[in-house]
């Protein structure tokens, strides 16, 4: 395709969709409109700023409210979400867990820090979360039943677990994923980290799994300054979760007594209120993204070469990171755009390194990631805060 006649097609409709500014607009910044000043000041005149306080159990409940999951356990970030949801699901050291390596690196992170082995699988276009029907075929090669465990068939390794990364907000098909789990009996944990707003099929993702981990950091759809949550719908798996994230520390008037290694993940009372007062805005946020998003779509849906990527129509997506994937992997051509859109402005971003390609994990089991791969050269991220939408651009 012609790069000068696809550039400045996709610069006019970008364009056509974002407010004039002199500055850079960013690709994804958060927006404090609401109580946030309040919270925070009540925190402060209070005293409580630290790991207790009222805002920390009203923004769990809040979060319980706005999911649906009946439990919700607030941490300092979606890494730590995730390294407790392996470890509750039963992740222990040397076990391989399945994950998309079209992921952020903090996915395979977590499964590291339970000394458990990162097994990388490959991703689909629809939704660029993983591809169940290949992983189906691999592991019916590579996988074998003993008892209650799924072994890998080549390194002798237990299998525990698959991560389902919900990509840039889109969720991955569940249902097909639900039954392989089952079928090779592997522990099913959502990476919802971008996911805050997003539904399979009507029901709130991170409800599928039993174990779910959602981010709060500053670029996401709402923030805590720094945060994450596990959800979960058992209780016992919230309480140890819970436990876990307070030090391991057992119930006592004045001893310090640990039962477990623990760690000192508990959500500050201080990010919980910025939280809290994000939540009250959640609604307005996810229909200006979505707004944003449907004027992407009509804009670049005129250009050959290009396609916005669109919610599945299983699914409703929080739209985090609007993206735009070429047609044909094409390195140059991507990287083209990347710089064309900086220079005037417009903040873009390629998707990640695929984590298979990083020196960390060069010694991980992996299916073919051939579409992975091509992906990889396809995917460019455009400005999707919430202060983006221009009503008066319709």
């Amino acid at each position: 395709m012609s790069q000068q006649l696809d550039s400045s097609k996709i610069i006019a409709a970008m364009q056509s969709v974002l407010p004039k500014n002199e500055l850079l607009i960013p690709l994804h910044e958060p927006v404090f409109g609401g109580n946030e000043w309040a919270y925070v000041k009540d925190c402060l005149d209070t005293g409580w700023v630290s790991s207790k306080g009222r805002y920390v159990e009203w923004f769990e409940n809040q979060m319980t409210a706005f999911t649906g999951a009946k439990y919700a356990v607030a941490v300092v970030n979606g890494t730590a979400a995730l390294h407790i949801s392996l470890i509750v699901s039963g992740v222990a050291a040397n076990d391989e867990v399945l994950l998309p390596t079209l992921t952020f690196v903090a996915t395979a992170n977590a499964v590291r820090y339970c000394g458990a082995v990162p097994h990388f699988i490959d991703s689909e276009e629809q939704t660029l979360g993983l591809d169940t029907a290949k992983l189906e075929d691999y592991l019916g090669r590579v996988a074998r039943l003993e008892a209650d465990d799924c072994i890998n068939k080549y390194t002798g390794r237990r299998i525990k677990a698959l991560i389902a990364m919900h990509t840039f907000g889109h969720p991955v098909d569940l249902d097909p994923l639900l039954e392989l789990c089952k079928r090779y009996k592997l522990e099913l944990v959502e990476d919802a980290a971008e996911a805050l707003g997003s539904f399979y099929k009507s029901r709130h993702v991170g409800n599928f799994g039993r174990m779910s981990a959602i981010s709060f950091n500053g670029n996401k759809i709402m923030t805590t300054g720094g945060g994450g949550v596990i959800l979960t719908n058992e209780a016992p798996l919230a309480q140890m979760a819970k436990h876990l994230t307070t030090t391991a520390k057992l119930p006592h008037p004045w001893e310090y007594n640990h039962d477990y290694v623990g760690y000192n993940y508990r959500m500050p009372n201080l990010n919980a209120a910025v939280g809290c007062a994000q939540l009250e805005q959640l609604p307005g946020f996810l229909q200006a993204k979505r707004a944003l998003a449907d004027r992407y779509k009509q804009s670049f849906s005129q250009i050959n070469g290009v396609t916005f990527l669109s919610e599945p129509g299983y699914a409703q997506s929080n739209y985090w990171l609007n993206a735009l994937v070429l047609d044909k992997p094409d390195r140059a051509v991507r990287d083209l755009l990347l710089k064309i859109t900086n220079d005037i402005g417009f903040m873009t971003r390629p998707c990640w390194t695929l984590l298979h390609r990083l020196p960390i994990y060069h010694d991980c089991p992996a299916m073919d990631l051939s579409m992975a791969e091509k992906l990889e050269d396809r995917i460019m991220n455009l400005p999707s805060s919430a202060n983006l939408y221009v009503k008066e651009h319709d």
